[in-house]
């Protein structure tokens, strides 16, 4: 029997997942059948309509009543990053299985409240870090795994966004703790965070710092400026459990980058970088041969590098943002259908999480945190 979703939010994410829930079966073929049973926006008016839109059999702008209703068997929410933890919540105790766009939460006490719920209910859950399923970024991994740089030693890590820069830009929720969390590394740097992860393992402790480049914005009223609560850049340099250090930067004021997300892994033998604006993309350098013939090779994916070709039979044709989400929505589909855990779930989430809540405490308290000790946040 068909399983029925339920998408809470209808903008840019919204539109991804039900992209994704449309097509992961056409792509795949091996996934259990999704039925799009409810989806959920205000006004009325609107839901209705994208529900039309999207493919939807019915429509509601009451949240509550989709997490709860019958024909729902996952939840999907794609609305602002405050509400994800009531909505999360509200859906596990029903019995549904989430799927949650990233951060999970505004504090870690939230984010972990989540991951206790989930775990103590059975259902499975799936956090929206998409971009750790490129098959590039798990060829790289597979790169280290395999000893082809030799042993990791280094991890530079960048993230950095436009949509803050302009100084005259209206003040929004945003900007206020309450309301958004953390800034920046809320928005990008836990996309870092993430990606750091997979290739690296996970950090041991960190030493940090933060900044609001426009301290103030207008008013969309037009009747004076507000303070901005939250960070417009951050750096940490981390340790890994492994022995390994890093360095880690996050901008959403950063003039000019719309998608930077680039790293760098540094190897004994060679190493292997990485830039999310060419995400087809892998350049490798081994230290091998004669030193005149020695350079970065380019690794363009292909069918070689799984699941590329479950999408084309052809390398260099290209992968796009939305099929890693279709990837995305196969892996959590197939945890369902087996009863097992996927990755990122809300418990790797919390991991992520407490790292960027470890970077605004090192900031704010002028020292180094440890991962393994109590965070307040």
């Amino acid at each position: 029997m068909a399983m029925g979703l339920g998408l809470i939010g209808t903008g840019f994410m919204g539109k991804a997942h039900a992209l994704a829930y449309r097509q992961a079966g056409a792509v795949f073929g091996d996934l259990p059948e999704v039925r799009l049973a409810l989806i959920c926006d205000t006004p009325a008016d609107k839901a209705t309509e994208m529900a039309r839109q999207f493919g939807f059999s019915g429509a509601r702008d009451n949240w509550r009543e989709l997490a709860t209703a019958p024909e729902v068997d996952i939840v999907s929410i794609t609305a602002p990053n405050g509400l994800h933890c009531e909505m999360a919540l509200a859906a596990i105790a029903a019995g549904k299985h989430v799927h949650c766009e990233k951060p999970m939460a505004l504090t870690l006490s939230d984010a972990q409240a989540m991951q206790t719920a989930a775990e103590q209910a059975g259902v499975r859950t799936m956090v929206g870090y998409n971009y750790i399923h490129n098959p590039a970024v798990q060829h790289a991994r597979r790169l280290i795994e395999a000893g082809e740089i030799g042993r990791p030693v280094h991890f530079r890590g960048w993230v950095d966004e436009d949509y803050q820069a302009d100084p005259e830009l209206a003040w929004t929720w945003r900007a206020k703790r309450a309301d958004a969390g953390l800034g920046a590394l809320g928005d990008l740097g836990c996309h870092l965070v993430s990606m750091s992860h997979v290739l690296m393992g996970p950090i041991d402790s960190l030493v940090a710092d933060t900044q609001i480049i426009h301290p103030t914005r207008p008013l969309a009223s037009g009747s004076g400026r507000a303070a901005v609560e939250n960070e417009d850049a951050a750096s940490a340099l981390v340790h890994y459990a492994n022995g390994a250090q890093g360095t880690l930067c996050t901008s959403r004021s950063a003039w000019g980058r719309k998608n930077r997300l680039d790293w760098e892994v540094h190897g004994t033998k060679g190493m292997i970088t990485f830039s999310q604006e060419r995400m087809n993309e892998l350049r490798l350098y081994r230290n091998q041969g004669a030193p005149g013939l020695q350079g970065f090779s380019t690794i363009l994916t292909g069918p070689a590098h799984e699941p590329y070709g479950a999408f084309c039979p052809a390398p260099g044709h290209q992968l796009g943002f939305g099929d890693l989400k279709t990837i995305e929505v196969a892996r959590f589909l197939r945890s369902i259908a087996a009863n097992e855990p996927c990755f990122p779930n809300f418990t790797d989430a919390l991991t992520f999480e407490r790292v960027i809540h470890a970077i605004d405490l090192s900031a704010r308290e002028g020292r180094r945190v440890h991962l393994n000790e109590e965070l307040d946040t």
